[in-house]
């Protein structure tokens, strides 16, 4: 009888100019099994070298030497299929729409504890998107707010615009809830937020939450 392999560890490249902070990140991945380091750098130019070497994950500042973190996320987008988790101090309303907007799958402030780290990169490797509660405020503003109407929308624009229960669960998992979780919030079935997220993912033209968040704000 074979002894079952262990999973492959995630590859991880950190963007963080400070060097403390990204020795702070190191001590946080080894706290758990399954977290390789594979590379870091501390700006942006440096950071754009590690695209090739097509990471699990990255982690990645706003505030860098030669610009902000955010402006490389479609540059790995298009480069490797790595996930993007912006951790930073800044959480102002602007930059966390800003970084959402170019593609980051999640956005954590750098007061969040190590086990909030963690979870976060295992939210965002499993497609999810983790937000700090109080950058998520930002991103719950923006889909609580009235979609624009006009008399020339075509009737096609009405019948793809989401339920309140489809928005509610957007808004769940904005706030890096699991099916399983927002469907207790919910007090529906997990069979029936399956059915919601099709339908969203349908409306919206994407194919992940972290996708179907990004799409609802954009629109």
């Amino acid at each position: 009888m074979t002894t079952p392999s262990a999973p492959a560890p995630v590859r991880i490249a950190i963007i963080e100019d400070e060097p403390a902070v990204r020795r702070y990140f190191m001590q946080i991945m080894g706290m758990a099994e399954g977290h390789d380091v594979i590379a870091m750098a501390p700006d942006l130019a440096t950071g754009r070298g590690l695209i090739s070497l097509a990471p699990d994950l990255f982690l990645m500042d706003i505030g860098l030497p030669d610009g902000n973190g955010y402006d490389l996320v479609p540059e790995i987008k298009a480069g490797c299929a790595a996930k993007v988790l912006i951790i930073s101090s800044f959480g102002d309303r602007d930059t966390v729409v800003k970084a959402l907007s170019a593609g980051a799958d999640g956005y954590l402030l750098k007061d969040s504890s190590p086990q909030q780290i963690l979870d976060g990169i295992a939210i965002t490797l499993d497609g999810g998107a983790p937000v700090s509660p109080a950058a998520a405020v930002y991103l719950l503003d923006l889909l609580r707010a009235p979609a624009p109407t006009s008399p020339f929308q075509p009737s096609a624009e009405t019948d793809a615009r989401l339920t309140q229960r489809e928005t509610e669960l957007l808004r769940a998992f904005a706030e890096g809830k699991s099916y399983k979780e927002a469907a207790r919030a919910l007090n529906i079935s997990p069979h029936t937020v399956g059915t919601h997220v099709k339908a969203i993912y349908r409306k919206l033209e994407v194919n992940s939450r972290s996708d179907a968040i990004r799409q609802a704000f954009r629109s």
